[in-house]
C-alpha cells in the first residue's frame, strides 16, 4: 500500500470531514441498516446524499482519500471513494481495499465512484470474479455491470472474457441478485453483446443448477423483451 506522508493541510481537511460526519449523525438510519445486516465498526448513519454534499466541499486528493479509508468508519470509506483521484489509484490499492470489504454497500460505492474510473477496472473485475471471498466476487460482478453501463463506447472484446468465468458464479445463491442486475447491464450494452448474453443464458438453462436455470429464465425474459430490443433500434 501507499505510504501516507504527513501533510498538515490534508490533516486539517481530514479533521474537518470527521467533524462534518459527526454533526450529520442519524441514529435511526444506523438502526435500520443493522436490521438489514449492514454492520460496521463505526457507523454514524449519514445518508449518501449528505456525504455527496460533504465531498463537494473538498477537492479530490489521493492522500486525503487514503487517510479517510484508514479511519474505517462507514462514512470515511464512502468519502474515500468519492474524493480519491482515479489516475493515482494503484492495483495494489484496489486489491487491498476490495479484499478487506465487509459490506456490499462499500463494494458498490467503491465501484461506482472510483474503481470504474481507473485504468485497471476491466482487469480487476475479471480477477475478482474468480476470487475466493464472497464480497470479492460480488465486487467483480458489480464492477462488470458498472463498466457495461458507463463504458458504452468500449469495444465488445473488453467484455467477452466475462462469459468464460460467469458460469460458476451463476450457481451461487448468495450472488443471484447482483448477478442478475449486472448481467442485464452487460446484455444491454449493445446489440452484439445482447446476442452473446442471450446465447450464454440459453446455455445456463441446460446446467444442473436450479439457481442458474431460474436466473436464465429471468435474464432471457428481460433481454429478449420488446423494450430492450427496441432500445437498440433507437440507438442505431
Amino acid at each position: 500500500m501507499d505510504i501516507i506522508i504527513d501533510d498538515p493541510f490534508q490533516e486539517q481537511e481530514f479533521r474537518r470531514i470527521l467533524t462534518k460526519i459527526r454533526l450529520s449523525k442519524n441514529g435511526e438510519v444506523v438502526d435500520q441498516m443493522k436490521q438489514h445486516g449492514l454492520e460496521y465498526k463505526m457507523n454514524w448513519g449519514v445518508s449518501v446524499s449528505r456525504l455527496r454534499e460533504i465531498a463537494a466541499q473538498f477537492k479530490p486528493n489521493h492522500l486525503l482519500a487514503l487517510k479517510l479509508w484508514n479511519k474505517q468508519w462507514r462514512e470515511t470509506m464512502i468519502l474515500a471513494a468519492m474524493l480519491d483521484v482515479p489516475e493515482l489509484v494503484t492495483e495494489e490499492q484496489m486489491d487491498y481495499w476490495t479484499k478487506s470489504l465487509e459490506t456490499t454497500e462499500i463494494a458498490e460505492t467503491l465501484n461506482t465512484f472510483l474503481w470504474v474510473k481507473t485504468k485497471f477496472a476491466f482487469v480487476k473485475a475479471l480477477e475478482w470474479c474468480r476470487g475466493k471471498k464472497h464480497l470479492v466476487r460480488f465486487a467483480g460482478l458489480h464492477l462488470m455491470g458498472r463498466l457495461a453501463l458507463v463504458e458504452k463506447s468500449a469495444i465488445d472484446e473488453f467484455f467477452e472474457p466475462f462469459f468464460d468465468i460467469l458460469s460458476p458464479l451463476s450457481k451461487d445463491p448468495a450472488l443471484k441478485q447482483v448477478f442478475y442486475r449486472s448481467y442485464i447491464l452487460l446484455g444491454m450494452k449493445g446489440k452484439v453483446m445482447n446476442e452473446k448474453a442471450i446465447q450464454f443464458a440459453e446455455v445456463m438453462k441446460q446446467t444442473d443448477s436450479e439457481i442458474s436455470k431460474s436466473l436464465a429464465d429471468l435474464i432471457l425474459t428481460e433481454l429478449t423483451s420488446d423494450y430492450v430490443q427496441e432500445s437498440f433500434v433507437k440507438n442505431t
